[in-house]
């Protein structure tokens, strides 16, 4: 099979080029549209952590918290801007997965990989399990498996089918939400600034009162990031579209430059907002119910019907997107590592519209042993699962930047407008800082450490697994250098192998 450009150095390479369904056999169609490669990353990102689970870093942190989500969003971009800029490089199977292979080494894409499954497939499990709860907020007497089972089902089917169903289905859910926290955002700075007839401007208040903009330091500002940050995880989901886009180097542009803008705009606001609208002790921890969500509270205030239920439906859409999004992350990275001989070749069998059929399937039955290992309350072993993704998502994102900082070395000094990061190496290094100061947490929070110690020691047990099993079969996948006298590629035409 013949290849364009620099994929055909790398594992899991793949032409990059437009080409709709047209595909060679194996490879994977490129029929996600433009304006769904958008929503994918939101899909992920904007979930029930915003509507219900910020009552925990609005306890460590008072109103000062607002301050710990503008540091998360300014993390995010960088990582999203560095990610994008080698993504349009290389719009491959299994993105910096494959990525990390190609700059920092086959230990590294296998790594990658492994954790960004592992950590994925867990939190599909907590969705699909979140997703059931809010069903029974109207059907209480409603089985708990039956709807666990019942969602997996429905989030299993749109991925089954095609990559096209499920842009479609992920571009609808994710503008729910958006719609949902554009009006909430509305409301509210009706809420604050103007008033209703009955109800006065709440004005700037409840973020002094109560101890003050610090009311436990300003250190709380850096332990809430162990919490913050974990709200915007998935982003990254846009990347892995690239392989399945009919036009990669602009929906991935597009796509990373408007979630940078939309997740730091919907998360900033909105949590301002909250602990403007609400005094901050009366939103801290929370039982993370429908009814105690700050969205009940402002829609109940305009005057919205059934504010609660409302809410609940939005929340509930929002987890079916999270998992669908989720879902499809978990199976294109499992679908990678079959392909590259990292796990069993047959999870990397397509179907005849170009879905990794199997790969979804072992993703699934993943997911349905977390989701019942958090229903029915294992908390021992889930505990230690939430560690290994909450340490896998961490790790993850160093490996982005320190492969951007390889890449950039291996790249042409005029490397083409789409690829160039503000500030360069120096932006990739404070971001480097800025995840080491999230993982430093470990230092005062508990969850944090735990996640260090077991997530460490899953990492250790991965590159074993490498070492004594997987190296050698990777080694002769590795990417070469260009060799112009057998007719590759120039290496002056795109950043190449060093």
């Amino acid at each position: 099979m013949t290849q364009t450009g620099n994929a055909a150095f790398l594992p899991s390479g793949q032409a990059a080029v437009a080409g709709g369904d047209q595909r060679p056999p194996g490879e994977l169609v490129r029929s996600l549209t433009h304006r769904q490669t958008t929503l994918i990353g939101l899909g992920c990102a904007l979930g029930t952590g915003l509507f219900l689970g910020s009552g925990s870093a609005i306890g460590i942190a008072g109103p000062a918290v607002i301050l710990s989500y503008i540091a998360g969003a300014v993390l995010v971009a960088i990582i999203a801007r560095v990610l994008g800029a080698m993504t349009i490089a290389h719009p491959v199977r299994g993105t910096f997965g494959t990525i990390a292979h190609l700059y920092l080494g086959p230990w590294a894409g296998f790594v990658v990989r492994r954790l960004f499954w592992a950590g994925t497939t867990v939190a599909i499990g907590g969705e699909v399990v979140a997703a059931a709860i809010y069903i029974r907020y109207w059907w209480p007497q409603a089985p708990m498996l039956l709807l666990i089972a019942a969602v997996a089902a429905v989030v299993l089917g749109v991925n089954l089918f095609s990559v096209g169903s499920f842009g479609f289905a992920e571009f609808w859910l994710s503008s729910v939400k958006m719609t949902a926290v554009v009006v909430f955002i509305a409301a509210g700075l009706l809420l604050v600034f103007v008033g209703l007839p009955h109800t006065p401007a709440t004005g700037l208040g409840n973020l002094t009162s109560g101890g003050g903009f610090f009311p436990n330091g300003l250190t709380a500002v850096w332990t809430a990031l162990s919490v913050v940050m974990f709200a915007f995880v998935g982003f990254e989901t846009v990347s892995l579209s690239a392989a399945e886009t009919a036009d990669p180097a602009r929906s991935i542009r597009t796509a990373m430059r408007a979630l940078i803008w939309r997740l730091g705009l919907f998360y900033i606001l909105s949590i301002g907002l909250i602990v403007t609208l609400v005094p901050w002790r009366d939103v801290a921890g929370g039982d993370g119910g429908v009814d105690g969500s700050p969205f009940v509270h402002v829609f109940t205030q305009v005057g919205i019907p059934a504010a609660a239920s409302l809410t609940n439906a939005i929340v509930l859409i929002t987890a079916v997107s999270s998992a669908n999004a989720q879902l499809y992350a978990a199976s294109r990275f499992l679908d990678s590592l079959g392909h590259d001989r990292c796990a069993p070749a047959a999870v990397a069998r397509l179907s005849r519209r170009g879905v990794p059929v199997r790969a979804l399937l072992v993703s699934a039955v993943g997911i349905v042993a977390a989701a019942l290992l958090a229903a029915f309350k294992v908390n021992g072993v889930f505990d230690l699962l939430v560690s290994v993704a909450i340490f896998s998502v961490l790790l993850v994102w160093l490996l982005i930047l320190a492969s951007y900082l390889a890449f950039r070395r291996s790249a042409q000094p005029a490397a083409p407008r789409d690829l160039r990061v503000p500030g360069g190496a120096w932006t990739a290094w404070a971001g480097i800082a800025g995840v080491l100061a999230v993982a430093s947490t470990a230092a005062v929070v508990p969850v944090m450490a735990q996640a260090a110690w077991v997530g460490s020691g899953f990492t250790l047990a991965l590159l074993q697994v490498y070492a004594l099993k997987v190296r050698h079969v990777m080694c002769r996948d590795a990417p070469v250098a260009p060799n112009k006298e057998a007719g590759e590629p120039d290496p002056q035409e795109a950043p190449h192998v060093r």
